[in-house]
């Protein structure tokens, strides 16, 4: 089923058009009102009234997460605060939050945007939808929920955790959407069969799975143990939520982006030079309606190519292919990013630790497991395991309360990390991703 048929499969003509209209609004609108957009064009020497067709974008400055961070909290909202009524946040490179603002139409737009990609993922009236996605700051489970209302949809909000009930409740309730992590999905099913619950027994038909990156290999194992079809979903809080982009489930060959609301180029991560239809590079998005919190050429760091081929499913916007990775160290654990300079910003608070550290990303009964590999100083090493179990503890539970996920922390002796001559490795992800 196609929700919005007629934008979904509009002629690539007609849907340019649009996208011109809607970019010079947008570009007017946070010109007057965005004092960082403001200084940006300026120095750039562009106004506005310069930009006469969508290869005119390319002449306009790029918008980063740093300069979102610079002016935290609202300084980067296009409208008055008074008009905001949802406000969202995820976390930034330094732990402090990006923050996003929505306006009641803002609200709308994503609403009728999550209900497209639900309708692409498989749902429709009359299907009960089981949002294991998190509510809270997080974008996740009320993007998911608003649309599935907008959908016609019936929502159960369960949200994530308490597993055990989980299964009770797609049991009982006989759910036939899932939407949750790709890895929750798989714990899902882990946890069923340790109560004696079979999925080939539940309802489900599809289950809609973002906000981390998984493999081809990981979906086939999905659709195995889940008994059901699974999509990709992407989103970024920053842009709007999720409901982006989308995979069709006739065709999941790509993410269907929904262009009459983004306008998605691909660069060169080093160059930052426009790539061409098929190439990998770092994906970067202009938003077009939204009205408290427009981005203008944001650089998602995520890597990906565009295909403007038509798909079976009669949608004619571009699709993007799945994420490989990222140009910057982010980690997605468990749909929260994760940077190593905030776990860094932690370790450098706790005195009995060095500054030498690795994270280690495994993948352990279908869940990411983050482990914080930590000098201790010469003054700390002892061989009082006690004392240094107490420090582990202390530093882990730092990292849950600042980040929001947990870390096991494992305490090595001086020197035992090694050294790089160049940029210090970082990251060590062992996930088949």
């Amino acid at each position: 089923m196609i929700h919005d048929i007629e934008y979904e499969t509009m002629p690539r003509e007609a849907l340019e058009a649009i996208q011109l209209r809607r970019l010079q609004n947008t570009l007017a609108r946070v010109y007057s009102s965005v004092p960082f957009y403001r200084d940006a064009f300026n120095a750039a020497g562009i106004k506005p009234s310069d930009i006469k067709s969508l290869s005119d974008l390319s002449r306009i400055p790029f918008t980063t997460k740093k300069d979102l961070r610079d002016n935290y909290p609202f300084n980067m909202f296009a409208v008055p605060m008074d008009n905001v009524v949802r406000i969202h946040a995820s976390s930034g490179t330094t732990g402090q939050p990006t923050v996003v603002g929505y306006t009641a139409r803002d609200i709308g737009t994503w609403s009728n945007l999550m209900a497209r990609a639900l309708a692409a993922g498989g749902a429709g009236r009359g299907d009960i939808i089981h949002n294991a996605y998190g509510y809270g700051l997080f974008t996740g489970g009320l993007g998911i929920h608003y649309g599935a209302e907008r959908l016609g949809a019936s929502v159960i909000p369960v949200s994530g955790g308490n597993t055990k009930r989980q299964v009770v409740i797609m049991k009982d309730f006989g759910p036939t959407i899932l939407t949750s992590t790709p890895s929750y999905a798989l714990h899902l099913a882990e946890v069923a069969e340790e109560v004696g619950v079979s999925f080939d027994s539940l309802k489900f038909k599809f289950g809609v799975f973002g906000a981390e990156p998984w493999s081809e290999k990981m979906r086939e194992e999905i659709e195995r143990k889940l008994n059901l079809i699974a999509v990709d979903i992407y989103g970024l809080s920053e842009v709007m939520g999720p409901g982006i982009a989308i995979e069709c489930h006739e065709g999941k060959k790509g993410l269907h982006v929904f262009e009459d609301h983004f306008i998605p180029e691909i660069v060169d991560p080093e160059t930052l030079e426009l790539l061409p239809y098929g190439e990998k590079g770092e994906l970067v998005f202009t938003s077009l309606t939204k009205e408290a919190f427009p981005v203008i050429r944001y650089r998602t760091r995520d890597i990906t190519s565009l295909n403007p081929e038509p798909c079976i499913c009669g949608r004619t916007h571009v699709r993007m292919s799945r994420v490989t990775g990222r140009s910057d160290d982010m980690l997605i654990i468990r749909g929260v990013n994760v940077f190593p300079t905030q776990i860094e910003s932690v370790l450098m608070e706790t005195e009995e630790v060095e500054p030498h550290y690795q994270l280690v990303v495994d993948r352990e009964d279908n869940l990411d497991v983050l482990t914080v590999k930590v000098e201790v100083s010469e003054r700390t090493f002892t061989d009082e395991v006690k004392g240094l179990q107490s420090l582990e503890r202390r530093i882990s539970k730092n990292i849950k309360e600042l980040l929001g996920v947990s870390a096991r922390v494992k305490l090595v002796e001086p020197k035992g990390i090694d050294r790089s001559q160049g940029k210090a490795v970082r990251v060590v992800d062992n996930r088949n991703i």
